[in-house]
Parts: C-alpha cells; sequence; structure tokens
C-alpha cells in the first residue's frame, strides 16, 4: 500500500462559510490523506482545532442539529462599545460539546492566528489553551468583543490574514493545502436569507438530544436577542467579505500554495451557521473539483 500523503492544511476566514472546511476534512480523509499540521483563521482556526482534538464529528452533529433561534441564544450581550457579544456562552458551549486541550498536547501541528488591533500586528498562537486561542481568532470586529490574551487585545486573524499560509512554511509535508473562503462570487449562489426552520431537528441520535437539551438551557436571553436587527451588519459583511477576498489574493500570490479550494463569498452570509449542511456538502465538492487530479 502506497505512503499516505502528509498535508499541511491552511483553514481560511469567512463565517459561516468555513464550514465548508468540515467538507474539505472530510474528503482528505476518504481518500488517505494525512493532515500532519494545521493554520486557521477565525472559523478556519476553529474548525482545525476540534479537528486536532478528534471531536470533528461531534460538532458537525451539533452545528447541523442547530437552527437560527439556537444560535441567537448562544450569543451573550456584552453592553459595550468594543463589540457587540462577549463570546463567552459560545466557548463554554463548544468546551462542554468536545472538551478542552492545550495546543501542546496536540497530536496535529496547529496554529491559530489572530491580529494584536494595538500593535498592528499578527499574532500566531501554537501553544497555550485551545480554546483560548480559538476566542481570539474569531473575534469577528464590531460582533465579539476583543479577547485580552498575554497582555494584548486581539481580534479576528482574518482582518489581516485571511488564509494563514505563513505558519506552514517550515512544515516538512508533502504539500500544503489552502481553502480561500473569499472566493469570487458565482452565479449559482445569489445572495438570499436563510429562513429559521420551520421545526426543530428530530433524532435518535443520542449526540444531537443531547446538544438540543443543552441548548435550551441556554435560552435565557433569546427573547431580548431577537429585537436586534442583523440585517444591518449586511452592509459591513460584504464590505469585509470583499476586503478579505483583495487580502487573501495577495496572500494566495505572495505564499502560493500547492493546490487551492476556492469557496465563492457569496455562498453563504457570515451568520448563517443554520445551513451548515449545505456548506459541508459544498467543501467535499470543491476539494473534488481541486484535487481530485492527485486520486487519479
Amino acid at each position: 500500500m502506497p505512503k499516505r500523503k502528509t498535508i499541511s492544511l491552511v483553514l481560511g476566514s469567512g463565517g459561516a462559510r468555513g464550514l465548508a472546511h468540515i467538507g474539505v476534512i472530510h474528503w482528505l480523509e476518504e481518500h488517505r490523506f494525512h493532515i500532519a499540521s494545521i493554520s486557521g483563521s477565525s472559523i478556519g482556526a476553529l474548525i482545525g482545532g476540534v479537528y486536532a482534538m478528534g471531536k470533528l464529528d461531534e460538532y458537525e452533529a451539533w452545528v447541523k442539529a442547530i437552527d437560527k433561534l439556537d444560535i441567537v441564544s448562544l450569543l451573550d450581550i456584552a453592553w459595550q462599545s468594543a463589540g457587540l457579544f462577549k463570546g463567552d456562552r459560545i466557548i463554554n458551549t463548544l468546551i462542554e460539546l468536545v472538551g478542552d486541550q492545550h495546543i501542546e498536547s496536540l497530536p496535529i501541528r496547529y496554529t491559530a492566528v489572530a491580529l494584536d488591533i494595538e500593535r498592528e500586528k499578527e499574532v500566531w498562537i501554537s501553544n497555550g489553551r485551545l480554546f483560548d486561542a480559538i476566542r481570539a481568532s474569531i473575534s469577528l470586529p464590531l460582533f465579539f468583543t476583543p479577547f485580552e490574551y498575554n497582555g494584548k487585545k486581539l481580534i479576528d486573524g482574518g482582518v489581516l490574514n485571511p488564509v494563514p499560509i505563513a505558519p506552514t512554511l517550515h512544515d516538512t509535508t508533502d504539500m500544503t493545502i489552502a481553502v480561500n473562503l473569499g472566493a469570487k462570487p458565482e452565479k449559482r449562489f445569489e445572495e438570499k436569507k436563510s429562513k429559521l426552520k420551520s421545526a426543530p431537528l428530530h433524532t435518535d441520535n443520542d449526540l444531537s438530544d443531547k446538544i438540543r437539551r443543552f441548548i435550551r438551557e441556554l435560552k435565557q436571553n433569546t427573547a431580548s436577542l431577537t429585537d436586534i436587527d442583523f440585517d444591518m451588519y449586511d452592509i459591513a459583511d460584504q464590505a469585509f467579505d470583499a476586503m478579505q477576498g483583495t487580502i487573501a489574493r495577495e496572500k494566495l500570490a505572495a505564499y502560493p500554495p500547492d493546490f487551492t479550494i476556492e469557496i465563492p463569498r457569496n455562498a453563504c452570509g457570515t451568520l448563517e451557521f443554520d445551513r451548515a449542511e449545505e456548506m459541508v456538502l459544498l467543501g467535499y465538492e470543491r476539494a473534488q473539483r481541486a484535487l481530485g487530479e492527485l486520486i487519479e
């Protein structure tokens, strides 16, 4: 049997589009590639970290089980000018679901990328508590409050580096594969608002039942949060996506990976995590399109 090729996997930022990372990872595993290193910004840091823990299946079941009201219930208002939500509740929910580890104990080399907003510099986090690194990297400006980490005020790594290839440059893997969530829009993905699922997902799966019970326990502030008009973030989201798309092209040109998997930036909205199943399938399809030649 031929030796499995080792991969440095670069997982980009882009909100809910990052659920496509799950499909990419499934494709790589099904075709016997060994992911030996992960570098991620924002949602890429989250998906990559959960995968490195060996808990991707649990996370995937969770995100496929929730609807938009569940998502709103996981947001904890910060009442601060630095960001609308604190992010503690979503992080604590994920820790309850998959546990927590230190990055040094992971079986895969892992780097989360964040931005030190005061010093205007990238910060690469490759040691310490995993969910501290993830919380720092997902701190989307205006949405989540910055995260205090080792005396630094950190925000979303995608602001400066939406496709963080540089942390993998000294890897000794066979190839580097980057997933860019800011690729050019495509006509098939017309801008659309995802609708609330008409009913909760009912399943006999024990994990999904546990997830839904746990979320119900957290629904304390849903009434006040549902009054927030998230549509007001649309223009900011579109501007942020356009900015990230431009930066991503520059990063990919400066540090070209061996292969790039392109996810159109209009595939879904930044906050449309209720479209998980669709995005996972898209990631799998785009991995096949980009990497199919490797298995022919």
